[in-house]
């Protein structure tokens, strides 16, 4: 074993681990496991199931990581979980395998920061560069979109979706989708406006603010139904090209909206 491994770490000979990965006391790694370089695991963590775990990522203490999933539907399929770089996984947060209901397989991207006593269940989808805070609780099938910020204490309904660069209020209720760059709140959770701070900080420029804002308003304060949204939206694409990244973020994701979008 590395001299990076806590001798009273218990780790699987059958474990893949790079030695440059640091194991804290009391640890549990499993068999099915793979670890990337510069990656450090805490004390008293539990990584088990068919995980894979990439580079620089750090686990604080008390983590469990790839644990089968909270679903009376499995039967021990060997699912899986599969979580990028550089991410921070604070203390008592529980990442779950996927299902053979769906694709199989949890993911959490790269660069994510999550904090303690966060659940991420079976099935769900954390893009990169994501913030979860305090007790955040995702259902399972749950999408949440590149740079999203959740609140904490937020609970997500199972196979809603979160879209990239919203940001969610603490102590809310989401059980809908809730559409990029939107901001929301309550409970249950409504929308509230757009997220134009995080936008800036993220080199949105003016000119695709304002079209964002305008797209607010055209889903949300008008009226419209979300055909005849989504039909000024493109408009918007074709008269002025420099919005059509962005405003096509929002279109794909309404588009495939199961559950329904949250309302006002």
């Amino acid at each position: 074993m590395s001299g990076n491994i806590h001798p009273t770490a218990v780790v699987d000979p059958a474990a893949e681990i790079d030695s440059s990965v640091v194991i804290g006391p009391y640890s549990v790694i499993g068999p099915n496991v793979r670890i990337g370089a510069g990656t450090e695991i805490g004390p008293h963590c539990v990584i088990d199931g068919v995980t894979t775990i990439g580079r620089e990522n750090r686990f604080y203490r008390f983590c469990s990581i790839g644990g089968m999933p909270q679903d009376k539907k499995y039967q021990g399929e060997p699912t899986r979980l599969e979580i990028g770089d550089r991410n921070t996984v604070r203390e008592f947060v529980t990442f779950n395998t996927g299902t053979v209901q769906d694709g199989g397989v949890t993911t959490i991207g790269s660069d994510n920061w999550v904090m303690a006593y966060v659940h991420v269940a079976h099935d769900c989808h954390i893009g990169n560069n994501t913030i979860l805070a305090n007790s955040v609780q995702l259902g399972g099938h749950v999408h949440v979109g590149d740079w999203a910020i959740i609140g904490g204490l937020v609970g997500v309904h199972q196979f809603s979706r979160i879209g990239a660069h919203s940001m969610t209020g603490g102590n809310s209720s989401l059980m809908q989708d809730t559409p990029p760059y939107v901001l929301a709140a309550g409970n249950p959770c409504r929308p509230v406006g757009v997220n134009v701070e995080g936008l800036k900080r993220r080199g949105f420029t003016p000119a695709v603010i304002s079209a964002l804002r305008d797209a607010y308003k055209a889903i949300y304060r008008r009226g419209l139904s979300l055909q005849e949204a989504a039909a000024e939206l493109r408009e918007r694409q074709n008269s002025e090209p420099e919005t059509r990244d962005a405003l096509q973020v929002m279109l794909d994701f309404i588009e495939v909206s199961n559950r329904g979008i949250i309302r006002p």
